[in-house]
């Protein structure tokens, strides 16, 4: 049985497909183990000398710290990240899409809006505008948590309350004012609602009023706002806040799934809690998916700007066009900048976990990330919680902590969510449904209940990455039309709403 993994032949190190123990003799590599080897961590093939480059994918993920014997573990007590110079090839691995003709798309059963967007969940969602009004809107919605609440709406998937940290002690029209504005602004329009309530305090930055006019939006049947300073307090707002939404739900639950196209699916594609299998298994099976949904008409967001830095080499080559390349590169001098200004840097991720996992540097953990992405063109690149507009493989800018960037990408109007781990995050998201997978088979023997796909099965050797791709594809569709995700019934998704703040808190 293969004791390592090598994933190219120009690679100077490989991975432990199960812990090696000193002394083991690894046959296809010709070398013998100093060290032990946990799985998921990487044992040097032949002699690295202090300052030369370390090759995994075929690609720099650090330097030596110090001489690395063959057989030696290589990890963060003999490997770092410094500045090298690195080339550009703009655009220059563009090739055309295969998409499958329009009448032989898959489907799925979605919820049809009068936009003409689809929904994939028919919830009815409650916005606070600022911390101030958390506790009401999470009142409110406490009125219809029971299931006997919403027993006579049987086509509801619930109100949800989305509270958070922020709206004011922030700069009027800064960049941490206009992210709140495209969040909240994406959740009203999201295909997942059914109807919206935003609730404010009345005094604050984020006034009710302005985000209204803002984000040119206006109060309907299906969209009502509120104050609590005008309603006359925190009781006075709950009531009121109930009736609003049982005079919506007679419309709501009017809502039936009907099929529709694949290409009315908008992916967000998330890894968290990453390991050293999570670019061999999981994550270039999820891009797989993501290529079979982009050639069926539909939309993969990629993410998490900090963690595909060292990677993004391979991005800028598959951009559609220079200007698409160069708003890649200009996000991640701007995040450069962000954490230098701030104290920090690039290479503060990985997480310890990720470490415990295998995963040495951003540079290893990025190209792994990147392999979320799939192989098709780079269409657009897109600022946090911006409306995404242009179907294919797509970008947004958002921080690498799961909550903030996923609260980006659903804003954006991603309707389903699919998150990889290799450690066992668990996590959900409401109104997206969220499906998790798992890099290796021992994870998701130990959480059952958390993880909807077993990737493992790849590093085992029972299924290629095509067909854990097509795999993931189909329970996608499936996930989409009704059937609920682990995470949805583990009752995860409620607390997950994390819109990214910037700037000072004043």
């Amino acid at each position: 049985m293969e004791q390592i993994i090598r994933l190219h032949g120009l690679d100077n190190v490989v991975i432990a497909k199960d812990d090696i123990a000193q002394g083991t003799v690894i046959a296809q590599e010709a070398v013998t183990a100093r060290d032990s080897i946990a799985r998921g961590h990487k044992l040097a093939t032949q002699a690295i000398a202090k300052g030369e480059a370390v090759y995994k994918y075929a690609q720099i993920i650090g330097f030596a710290s110090g001489d690395i014997q063959p057989g030696e573990h290589v990890h963060s007590h003999n490997l770092h990240i410094k500045r090298f110079d690195r080339k550009y090839d703009f655009c220059n691995a563009v090739k055309p899409t295969h998409f499958v003709p329009e009448n032989e798309r898959a489907t799925f059963r979605g919820f049809i809006r009068e936009t003409g967007r689809v929904g994939t969940r028919n919830y009815i969602g409650i916005l606070s505008t600022v911390n101030c009004s958390a506790t009401v809107v999470n009142q409110i919605a406490a009125a219809f948590a029971r299931p006997d609440d919403l027993a006579a709406f049987e086509n509801i998937d619930g109100v949800v309350a989305f509270a958070h940290g922020t709206g004011c002690g922030i700069q009027a029209g800064g960049e941490g004012h206009q992210n709140l504005h495209r969040v909240m602004a994406g959740f009203a329009r999201h295909p997942n609602f059914a109807g919206i309530l935003i609730v404010g305090l009345g005094c604050e930055v984020n006034q009710v009023a302005g985000f209204m006019s803002d984000m040119q939006l206006a109060p309907h049947d299906m969209l009502h706002t509120m104050t609590i300073q005008e309603t006359g307090g925190v009781r006075n707002t709950v009531a009121e806040g109930i009736e609003r939404i049982k005079s919506m739900l007679p419309e709501a639950n009017k809502a039936r799934r009907e099929a529709v196209s694949a290409s009315h699916l908008t992916l967000a594609l998330q890894c968290g809690g990453s390991d050293g299998y999570s670019g061999i298994t999981a994550n270039p099976a999820l891009g797989a998916a993501a290529d079979l949904l982009v050639r069926h008409g539909g939309t993969a967001i990629l993410s998490e700007t900090p963690e595909i830095y060292g990677a993004e080499h391979l991005l800028i080559a598959r951009a559609q066009n220079k200007d698409v390349a160069k708003k890649l590169i200009e996000r991640l001098a701007w995040w450069e900048d962000y954490t230098a200004r701030n104290g920090g840097e690039m290479d503060n991720n990985p997480a310890p976990g990720n470490k415990a996992g295998g995963l040495t540097t951003i540079l290893e953990k990025a190209l792994g990330a990147a392999a979320k992405a799939g192989t098709t063109n780079l269409m657009a690149v897109y600022r946090y919680a911006e409306p995404v507009t242009e179907k294919g493989f797509v970008f947004m800018d958002s921080p690498g902590y799961d909550p903030a960037s996923v609260t980006g990408q659903v804003a954006s109007g991603a309707n389903i969510v699919c998150f990889t781990t290799g450690r066992g995050s668990v996590f959900g998201f409401k109104p997206a449904p969220s499906i998790k997978l798992a890099t290796n088979t021992a994870l998701y023997r130990k959480m059952p209940d958390d993880m909807d796909i077993n990737c493992g099965s790849i590093v085992d050797g029972e299924t290629t990455i095509e067909q854990m791709g097509q795999e993931i594809f189909a329970h996608i569709l499936t996930v989409a039309s009704g059937q609920p995700a682990k995470s949805e019934a583990t009752g995860m998704g409620g607390n997950e709403f994390v819109p990214w703040q910037i700037g000072a808190t004043m």
